[in-house]
Order: structure tokens, then C-alpha cells, then sequence
């Protein structure tokens, strides 16, 4: 794709551009002179359906007049703005700087409807019918294409109603995953647990933590196995918020369970990205959409 970036296509485009508008000015300069010697009856001979006949009336010059004015504003607007190649254009306007002015438009309309909410602490936040309205139009606007509309996730998309939280649930920490985002990272981890036997025997540990189906021989077999996730997972499964590793003994699966999706994920391990939402909403809307979030799991404390 390097091709379509380098000075070729640059020039290319401008040619074309520039021939085009050409063009049509000698269009309209040949047909203004093109004369068509009339009938008697100032006809131009064609006749249709045996008695409609062509008129060899001239192109109005008001008309003649727009097509000029039109040659005339295009290049205009390709001295102004940008549309030769690589010319930014006098004006030297982008898309990017138009987009970044109307969004710091938007945020200065909005900052007063936000201000009374930058001091209040979370709890009360989520107590406030005004705040929660916001909260759930920002979430729609930036979390639910992930997360789903009601907040429920889908696989590999964390469910964030039902209080299981990989890097924690407090309101300075979902405020914290808001603004910087997440990498969740699972290194392929069948070289440390041993053979592809070992490996089945782990997943059918892991199946036994949480109490889901599992065969009770390999489970006990791959307990042993299970010392190389530990590091993570900790000995008792448990998981640690601190790493974004997750807690095995509650039935509650990201990517799936189940002996084969286990398998695949020591063999292979696991890449999971929340993008960084800082550069996108303001200190004050990242304060109520976080405030938003934490009332989804603890709906009893907004009562």
C-alpha cells in the first residue's frame, strides 16, 4: 500500500483534477461556437413520433453564465482548500482542525451542565437522576458498541453489571480504566506447564476451581501443573486485581469455558485492549460516565 503515498499519486491527482475543470471550460467554449445551420423553419431537422421537431434555439447565456461560474469557484476552492494532491491549500484547512474545534465548541456549551458534578463524590453522583441521564447517553456513545447497551458485555467484552471486576470496581479505579484504558496480556503458558497431557489436565483443574464440569482424575493430576499460573492467578485461583488477572473460582468466563478454550488459551495465551478514553472526554465527563458504570453493579446504593 506504500504505493498510493508517495509524490506519483500526488501529481496525479492534481493532473486530474485540473484537466477535468479544463475540460469542461472547452466544452463550454466549443458548444458556444458550434453554429447549426437552421432550417427555413428554425428547426434542426430531427423530428420524433412524425411531428415533434428540435428547435435550434441557442443555450441561454445566463445559463452559459452558470457553468462558467462554476468552472470559475472550482478553482477557487482548490486554491483555498485542499484537493490537488498534496496542497494543504491556502486556507490550509483539514478535516482533523475542523473536527477539534467543533468538539472544543462542544465542550465549552457543555462545561457549565457539567460543573456541579466535577466535586460530587461517586455515590452521590449515582443518586442523581440529571447525572445518571448523562452518564447513560455517554456510555451509549462510547462503551455500549463493546459492552452492549445494557452494560451486559459478550465474549471477550467484560460484563459490568455483575460486580466481577478484573482490575477492581471501586470509583477511582473504573475513573482509572476510563481515562487510561487497559492492556490484558496472558503469555502462552504451555511450555511452562509441560506436555500437551499436562496442559488438559490444568484446564481441567481450572474447571474444577469454579465447580463446572470437569473429570475428576485429570483435575487432581493437573494440580500440581498448576503452579506455573499461579504467579498470576495466585495459588488459590483467586486472581489479582493488581495484574488485571482473573479470579477462576467464580463461574464467570470472558473468552469462554470449557476443556477446549482452556487449552487454547495456555497454549496461545490471550490479548484483550480497552482503549484509553482521556484524549476523548473531559475530566468531568469521565467523572460521571465512571460514576455511571459503578451504579451498574451496585444498584442498591443509589436508593
Amino acid at each position: 500500500m506504500s504505493d498510493f503515498f508517495n509524490n506519483f499519486w500526488s501529481v496525479y491527482i492534481a493532473a486530474v483534477s485540473l484537466i477535468g475543470i479544463l475540460g469542461c471550460f472547452l466544452l463550454l467554449v466549443l458548444v458556444a461556437r458550434r453554429k447549426v445551420v437552421p432550417s427555413a423553419d428554425n428547426t434542426t431537422g430531427h423530428v420524433w413520433d412524425e411531428d415533434l421537431r428540435e428547435l435550434n434555439n441557442p443555450m441561454p447565456k445566463w445559463w452559459m453564465g452558470l457553468f462558467v461560474i462554476t468552472v470559475v469557484f472550482s478553482l477557487a476552492y482548490l486554491v483555498a482548500y485542499p484537493g490537488l494532491g498534496s496542497f494543504k491549500g491556502e486556507l490550509d484547512w483539514t478535516q482533523y482542525g475542523a473536527y477539534d474545534k467543533e468538539m472544543e465548541k462542544a465542550r465549552v456549551d457543555l462545561e457549565p451542565m457539567y460543573a456541579k458534578f466535577v466535586s460530587m463524590p461517586t455515590e452521590e453522583m449515582a443518586k442523581d437522576p440529571q447525572a445518571m441521564a448523562i452518564g447513560e447517553r455517554l456510555f451509549m456513545n462510547n462503551c455500549a458498541q463493546c459492552h452492549g447497551s445494557d452494560a451486559r458485555g459478550s465474549k471477550s467484552f467484560p460484563n459490568l453489571s455483575d460486580g466481577d471486576w478484573l482490575h477492581g470496581g471501586t470509583p477511582d479505579k473504573i475513573k482509572e480504566t476510563i481515562t487510561n484504558g487497559r492492556i490484558g496480556v496472558m503469555p502462552p503458558m504451555a511450555a511452562a506447564v509441560g506436555s500437551a497431557e499436562d496442559v488438559r489436565n490444568v484446564a481441567h483443574y481450572v474447571l474444577s476451581l469454579s465447580g463446572s464440569p470437569h473429570d475428576a482424575v485429570k483435575a487432581s493430576q493437573g494440580k500440581s501443573k498448576f503452579v506455573a499460573c499461579a504467579a498470576c492467578h495466585g495459588m488459590d485461583g483467586k486472581g489479582n486485581q493488581a495484574l488485571g488477572a482473573p479470579n477462576l473460582t467464580d463461574d464467570i468466563w470472558l473468552h469462554g469455558w470449557g476443556e477446549s478454550v482452556i487449552v487454547d488459551m495456555v497454549n496461545h495465551g490471550k490479548m484483550n485492549e480497552m482503549p484509553a478514553q482521556k484524549d476523548k472526554l473531559t475530566e468531568a465527563q469521565i467523572a460521571v460516565l465512571a460514576s455511571y458504570v459503578w451504579g451498574l453493579s451496585n444498584a442498591s446504593a443509589q436508593k
